[in-house]
C-alpha cells in the first residue's frame, strides 16, 4: 500500500488523525495533516482507507 497526501488540498479537519494515527498527524501551526509513513503495514490499512474516503477535501489517496 502507498499513501498519498496532497498538503495544498488539505483543509485541516484532523479526520485523518482519528482514522489512522500511526500514519498521519498535523502540523502545530496550521492543522494541515502530514504523512508519517507512506508505506504503512497492513495492520493500518483499514484505517488509512477510512481515513481517504472520509476526508472532506479528498486530500488521501491510496494505491495498493
Amino acid at each position: 500500500m502507498k499513501v498519498l497526501l496532497d498538503q495544498d488540498s488539505c483543509v485541516a479537519s484532523g479526520q485523518c488523525v482519528m482514522a489512522a494515527p500511526d500514519v498521519f498527524d498535523q502540523r502545530d501551526e496550521d492543522g494541515i495533516a502530514v504523512l508519517l509513513d507512506d508505506t504503512p503495514g497492513a495492520d493500518a490499512a483499514d484505517g488509512v482507507r477510512q481515513a481517504a474516503a472520509i476526508c472532506p477535501a479528498l486530500a488521501i489517496a491510496v494505491q495498493d
